[in-house]
């Protein structure tokens, strides 16, 4: 398994300031970290690249899709811009060294449109997503496609929907993950869900059901792990979680009051919860 920390928790763009904190997290015993991509700058990515490999963190990266350049949208020109953001994505994934990309790529999130989504819809946003296709095919990088939750959006909500998306698209550098806090709110049966979308995952976001230190909530982690052995999942585990850190993400995720002591100790946390439930099923 390969453990990776989102640093959401910290930032929403690399900056200098970020070197101690990666630093902490490298001597915690994290594999890698999960870089936020909204800024589409190559120079800076491929700088970052450099200093992940220096301290030996691997990475992958995580992305949303807005009103403007939402892949969904019945503008044609609309759909042309989320294309040409995802293939620049794409290129500071690949010069950041990151060979995953998550989020929900698939349409804006936050953008609702009173109803569920639409045939027509699909079809948009299977076509936008497989002309990005080819590109992280030259990139080297795999995009995760990430269902959310009702409430962030209607277009993606459950591993069924995202399993027949990833099957219509039909490419192999399009995939999907798997977030504990969304299947939380959003699946009837982890278990089922899990196998569904085994054969199509690349990525688990553990995350608990208030985005604080996994195991402190209600998330349904025996049933989660059980069934993360069972299909025989060891790739990417990265943890997930939000603070109040960073106002633009505490409001864009609502996080109204102190969730955990720190961020430090979340990490810390994290980590140690993340080993203790795989290493327990892979000794049995």
């Amino acid at each position: 398994m390969h453990y990776g920390l989102n640093l959401l928790l910290w930032t929403d763009r690399l900056h200098d300031g970020l070197v101690p904190v990666v630093e902490r997290i490298k001597a915690l015993g994290y594999d890698g970290v999960e870089i936020p991509i909204f800024e589409l700058d190559e120079p800076l990515h491929r700088r970052w690249g450099a200093r992940f490999d220096g301290l030996g963190l691997a990475r992958t990266a995580v992305t949303v899709r807005n009103a403007g350049d939402n892949p969904i949208s019945p503008s044609a020109s609309v759909r042309a811009a989320a294309v040409d953001a995802m293939r620049r994505t794409l290129d500071c994934c690949h010069a950041a060294g990151a060979t995953i990309l998550c989020g929900p790529t698939h349409s804006a999130i936050g953008e609702f449109t009173g109803a569920g989504p639409t045939e027509d819809e699909f079809k948009w946003g299977v076509d936008t997503m497989r002309q990005v296709a080819e590109h992280a095919q030259q990139a080297g990088v795999t995009i995760a496609v990430e269902y959310l939750n009702r409430f962030e959006n209607y277009f993606l909500t459950s591993v069924a929907q995202t399993v027949r998306f990833i099957q219509a698209v039909a490419h192999p550098r399009v995939r999907m993950m798997y977030d504990t806090f969304h299947a939380n709110i959003e699946e009837k049966d982890v278990t089922a869900a899990i196998r569904e979308a085994a054969p199509h995952t690349v990525l688990v976001h553990i995350s608990e059901n208030d985005r604080s230190i996994p195991g402190t909530g209600h998330v349904q982690w025996d049933a989660t792990f059980d069934a993360l052995r069972a299909v025989g999942y060891d790739g990417w585990m990265v943890v997930e979680a939000f603070g109040l850190a960073l106002p633009n993400i505490a409001a864009a995720t609502k996080i109204w009051r102190k969730m955990f002591p720190s961020e430090d100790q979340l990490a810390a946390d994290s980590l140690a919860f993340m080993r203790a439930h795989v290493a327990r099923r892979h000794a049995s």
